[in-house]
């Protein structure tokens, strides 16, 4: 045991060498000193834009004021829509900045370079781009100005998402998908990366791994939202899970063009839905599951190996079963990183950034 300890420790170091021995990596440091410095000037020089930051106050100081009641939770720009997560976060912030707006861009700005830190680590372990093309991942002047300019709180909602995909892209699902619901928790619209997600979960894991890696996520809701579902159960789950709330066209950004009539109608929005989820199956079909001959070959296929495995699971000791439940098997980095992104391009286009 202590041998084989010894061994995947020297693996690991191994590893690690060959990964700061390469090229790419000296550049992306570069790349993220020279951004730092690039979110410094924007804080010191760009002015802040109003628009969320003292509704999330007004927020925060009614749930740290004794309110659990979501419907009584508002703000200038209307009632509280994000789960509990995002109530804990913000009250941290609140307690770190005392509410203010300067401070809280140094901290949004150290928070956008961990975020750009985990995408660029991510690009590199997975080699899917050529060093050049790192360079791209800085230049978005819409994300330098939603971290730092607007202190949205999906700063920390993306900034989770990547940090469970960079624990998935180790094979470490349970974490990943503790991570991914903490992101849930603080905006709703991380279930976009839902059905990709499970796909891939599916492909990794047998179904007692899938089931429990589930049902850790889910525990990590019901503990977050607690005080809130002991006290008001139905305004919680029906405010922070509200799947049928209208955007402000104003706010728009995609769908500028759309006329405000339109864009509020509810055809509108079952349109976006079904065009959602028609581009779901076909990206599901001809792309996630093209090496298994389509989505329905894979999923018969998923059924099929559930039987033995249920067999064997009844057979076996518990500790046995949950070393089976949690088996693993090895996905190409490549292909759950490209599963990442053909979603954040494909399906999720519709809906993410109404």
């Amino acid at each position: 045991m202590a041998g084989k300890s010894t061994m995947q420790r020297k693996k690991s170091e191994g590893l690690t060498r060959k990964f700061f021995k390469n090229p790419k990596v000296a550049f992306a440091l570069i790349l993220l000193v020279a951004d730092a410095v690039l979110v410094a000037l924007i804080i010191a020089y760009v002015p802040y834009t109003k628009i969320d930051w003292d509704a999330y106050m007004s927020q925060v100081n009614g749930f740290l004021g004794g309110e659990r009641d979501y419907s009584n939770l508002k703000g200038d720009t209307g009632p509280l829509v994000y789960p509990a997560g995002f109530l804990y976060v913000y009250s941290a912030i609140q307690y770190v900045t005392g509410g203010e707006v300067y401070p809280a861009q140094i901290l949004f700005g150290i928070l956008y370079i961990i975020n750009l830190g985990i995408i660029l680590f991510i690009y590199l372990k997975t080699d899917v781009l050529p060093w050049w093309a790192l360079t791209l991942l800085c230049l978005s002047k819409r994300v330098h100005s939603i971290f730092v300019l607007r202190l949205f709180n999906d700063c920390f909602a993306m900034t989770l998402l990547h940090a469970a995909l960079a624990s998935i892209i180790y094979q470490k699902w349970h974490l990943g998908l503790i991570i991914f619901s903490g992101a849930v928790s603080i905006k709703m619209n991380v279930l976009l990366y839902a059905p990709s997600l499970l796909l891939l979960m599916l492909k990794a894991m047998d179904i007692s791994g899938v089931i429990s890696a589930l049902a850790g996520a889910a525990l990590v809701q019901i503990v977050l939202g607690l005080p809130f579902i002991i006290s008001y159960p139905l305004a919680y789950l029906s405010r922070a899970f509200n799947l049928g709330r209208i955007f402000i066209h104003f706010w728009s950004v995609n769908f500028k063009f759309v006329p405000e009539p339109i864009f509020v109608s509810k055809k509108f929005a079952v349109s976006l839905l079904i065009g959602h989820l028609v581009l779901l199956i076909a990206f599901a079909h001809f792309r996630w599951c093209k090496h298994e001959g389509g989505i329905l070959k894979f999923l018969q296929s998923v059924i099929v190996s559930l039987k033995p495995r249920l067999a064997h699971a009844s057979s076996s000791s518990l500790k046995n079963s949950h070393d089976s439940g949690t088996s693993l098997k090895i996905l190409k980095k490549e292909r759950t990183f490209i599963a990442y992104l053909t979603y954040f391009g494909g399906p999720n286009f519709l809906l993410c950034c109404v």
